[in-house]
């Protein structure tokens, strides 16, 4: 059995460029599909947030009855350890799921960048989907470059986000602010699944391909312990 952490995002609301509060939080899909996979594999998940607030589903991700049933099921998420507290070192796989909560605080949140940098560093496999890879905006090395410039990547596209609504409403784009970090920026097609593996680090574009993210998570995972 192996110990998963999930870094999940305590916002309730994404701040928009007019002031607007948009309700949101962490996409359902993004969570539960990738806690099926590792529990379902055998392995044991703990879930931190900043401060250790219950973290909420965006309403939007909710739709299916069966997404939120299962969801109400996973007493983890109702129980989240304080991010600050944490320790990288303890767990074997460190996954952030995304909804457009990081965009509003893992992006700014200097416990969860540290942890990455460790998390990065330390060769145990690393995922991220979505709107998750916000988090690596907080993660700086002493030069005040990124660690995790130079990596292929990929995440929540400006196309997908204008798509969905929020482009012209939003005080910036994912997709900017990563390739600003120096990251190889992979960009898939609207709404498939896809995925990148760089080394230990590996990321999803979107909602449907965080089934993807978590199958190499766990090819990661069981070749390191081979």
């Amino acid at each position: 059995m192996a110990d998963i952490l999930f870094v999940l995002t305590g916002a309730r609301f994404w701040t928009l460029n007019d002031g607007t509060a948009h309700p949101t939080g962490f996409w359902a899909e993004e969570a539960v599909v990738p806690y099926r996979a590792f529990t379902e594999a055998g392995h044991r998940v703990t879930v931190a947030t900043p401060a250790g607030v219950v973290p909420v589903a965006d309403g939007a991700s909710l739709t299916d009855p069966a997404m939120a049933e299962e969801l109400e099921k996973i007493a983890e998420f109702r129980q989240p350890l304080v991010l600050a507290e944490v320790d990288p070192a303890d767990y074997d796989v460190v996954f952030y799921p995304g909804g457009h909560g990081p965009m509003e605080d893992l992006a700014v949140d200097p416990d969860s960048g540290r942890l990455l940098i460790r998390a990065l560093a330390s060769g145990r496999p690393l995922g991220v989907v979505c709107h998750g890879p916000a988090a690596l905006l907080a993660a700086r090395s002493e030069d005040g470059g990124s660690p995790f410039a130079g990596y292929r990547v990929t995440g929540f596209t400006n196309a997908e986000e204008t798509q969905a609504g929020l482009a012209d409403r939003a005080p910036w784009l994912l997709q900017d602010r990563l390739v600003e970090l120096g990251v190889d920026f992979e960009e898939g097609e609207a709404w498939a699944p896809h995925s990148v593996v760089d080394r230990n680090l590996v990321t999803g574009q979107n909602p449907a391909s965080s089934a993807l993210v978590a199958t190499e998570l766990l090819k990661l995972l069981n070749a390191s312990a081979s």
